[in-house]
């Protein structure tokens, strides 16, 4: 199954995501699946999921069905606005210590169970635990003890017949950089048996690319951990090879955390944001010749950089060859708003319909 995320349109509010938000995305259906019914990968924030009512999530579930769409997993990463002037690391607050975030994915497991079809897994997608700099070993008692609240929801909601995941998403500078992180966390975390098949990952590609990942090994410790891959996301990283600062340059904007691996020889150095990167240099100028950047900076799918940069939207292909057949597919390119002038295609719509299109020949 392969739908897109809909955090690349932006809304706070739910009447901004019914009123702005839904007719784009009937409109991406019209381009890329005018027949039968299309999934969407539904992103809302706290503001919208806890603002929305019983009779409008309701009457909304009915407009998906007469609009031939319909709600296999809903995002719950960011809390807040993610279109403001400055996201950086509030992006992950509030994290797993917290109880707000215990009530915002309590509000999305309330709507996904209305909306999800029967006899169909759903998930929600959610922060790794939270940034790594700002987690303690003191604070893990209550990380779990707030996991344990979602589960029981969710143990409770399988029971009535609509199953959901909880999906944590391993990016670059969190507690759960990778699957393998994701396993050893999970193993100290010594969850009730029962509850384990409820706490999957949502695998993204540019997290996983951008650390140097290998999706072959990370499926197969997830299928020997027991941990069910909920949702795949489609993505692609910044890869630069030579002239590093000046081809970097361009991505280095004030919203996001463009978190940055450089690969020097045999190492790996990791650097928070892009900012950091540039000032790990020796000397003013230039990486080494040797040098391989990956910056998390969500490319269209389909880009395959020019003679400046690249992306690494070949290993999408990989993670496609090896993916569990049960994991949703799902596009995610959010930052299309802050790409380069230079980059951005002029039309929203048209990038997410190529983005499909990049995509048919591997599925």
């Amino acid at each position: 199954m392969l739908t897109y995320c809909t955090n690349i349109h932006p809304a706070d509010s739910w009447h901004q995501v019914a009123r702005a938000v839904w007719p784009r995305v009937l409109q991406v259906k019209g381009r890329v699946q005018p027949i039968g019914p299309f999934p969407v990968g539904l992103r809302l924030s706290a503001r919208a999921a806890r603002g929305i009512t019983p009779w409008a999530a309701a009457q909304f579930g009915e407009q998906c069905r007469l609009d031939g769409c319909f709600i296999p997993s809903l995002n719950g990463f960011p809390y807040g606005s993610f279109h403001g002037e400055r996201v950086k690391e509030s992006a992950y607050l509030p994290d797993w210590r917290s109880r707000k975030r215990v009530e915002y994915t309590a509000d999305l497991i309330r709507l996904l169970r209305l909306w999800l079809p029967e006899k169909m897994t759903g998930s929600i997608s959610t922060v790794p635990i939270g940034f790594r700099k700002e987690i303690a070993r003191a604070d893990l008692p209550a990380v779990r003890e707030n996991l344990l609240r979602v589960l029981e929801m969710l143990e409770e909601s399988a029971a009535a017949g609509k199953k959901i995941i909880l999906a944590l998403e391993p990016e670059p500078g969190c507690l759960l950089e990778t699957a393998a992180d994701l396993v050893c966390f999970l193993e100290e975390l010594k969850l009730p048996e029962q509850l384990r098949p409820l706490l999957g990952i949502c695998y993204d590609c540019c997290h996983a690319a951008v650390l140097f990942q290998d999706p072959r090994l990370d499926f197969s410790r997830l299928k020997e951990a027991g941990i069910p891959v909920a949702k795949i996301q489609l993505s692609s990283a910044v890869r630069i090879t030579k002239n590093h600062l000046q081809a970097a340059g361009i991505f280095d904007e004030p919203r996001y955390l463009h978190q940055t691996t450089i690969k020097r020889g045999a190492g790996i150095f990791g650097y928070p944001d892009l900012g950091a990167a540039f000032r790990s240099l020796p000397h003013p100028g230039e990486g080494g010749l040797e040098e391989e950047w990956r910056i998390h900076f969500h490319l269209p799918i389909f880009d395959d950089g020019n003679d400046s940069y690249g992306t690494t939207n070949v290993f999408i292909g990989e993670v496609l060859s090896c993916r569990p057949p049960e994991a949703l597919l799902e596009i995610e390119t959010y930052s299309y708003q802050v790409l380069p002038d230079q980059i951005r295609p002029a039309s929203l719509i048209d990038s997410i319909s190529r983005e499909f299109s990049w995509l048919r020949p591997y599925l």
